[in-house]
């Protein structure tokens, strides 16, 4: 990719509302959350916030099993895969949530570690990686495609801290995983 950082600050120069989210907290999961994903555009209707805040004792107690600053640039066995798995459980067969929804609300929980799973990002993921596809729970899909897109990141770490560094001297917290996203989503625009 030509140009990670430009594009990174371009995605950011459009988007930089979205960023600036402030989360209720890592281990608790409330409306707030969900409040906070529909303003980074993830459409969650009234009718999926009250299926989901029907699960909340779930979800943030699969929250509690997953230490915040997990990080998907770890090694693949510090990654709670069987966790993250029961988290991604949480929101299936909740009519209209899908990836997309989801990620988007646990993202700022665990923002190092779970990246946004939106259709740009699937697509992506999918396109190099038929395992991405693999039948098996609506956790196990999503975990599944939240590891290939561990392999992308791992191949581009140096670049992706790189650019971390970069936009943190410019005022711009993001992590790894997030840096991906925007990186994804610049180059499929392209």
């Amino acid at each position: 990719m030509d140009r990670p950082l430009e594009l990174a600050l371009e995605f950011l120069e459009a988007y930089s509302g979205y960023e600036a989210r402030d989360s209720a907290g890592p281990d608790s999961f409330d409306e707030s959350d969900l409040r906070q994903a529909n303003r980074g555009g993830a459409r969650i209707s009234a009718a999926e916030i009250a299926a989901i805040l029907e699960r909340r004792g779930e979800i943030e107690g699969a929250l509690r099993k997953i230490r915040p600053a997990t990080s998907l640039a770890d090694t693949a066995s510090a990654i709670p895969w069987l966790p993250l798995t029961r988290l991604f459980d949480a929101f299936s067969d909740i009519r209209g949530v899908g990836f997309s929804k989801m990620t988007k609300a646990l993202h700022p929980k665990r923002p190092a570690l779970i990246p946004m799973l939106d259709s740009v990002v699937q697509t992506y993921l999918t396109s190099d990686d038929p395992g991405t596809r693999s039948s098996g729970s609506f956790g196990e899909r999503a975990t599944a495609l939240v590891r290939s897109y561990k392999q992308d990141l791992d191949r581009n770490q140096p670049v992706l801290h790189e650019i971390q560094e970069e936009l943190a001297s410019r005022e711009y917290r993001l992590t790894e995983v997030r840096i991906l996203d925007l990186l994804i989503w610049s180059i499929s625009a392209a």
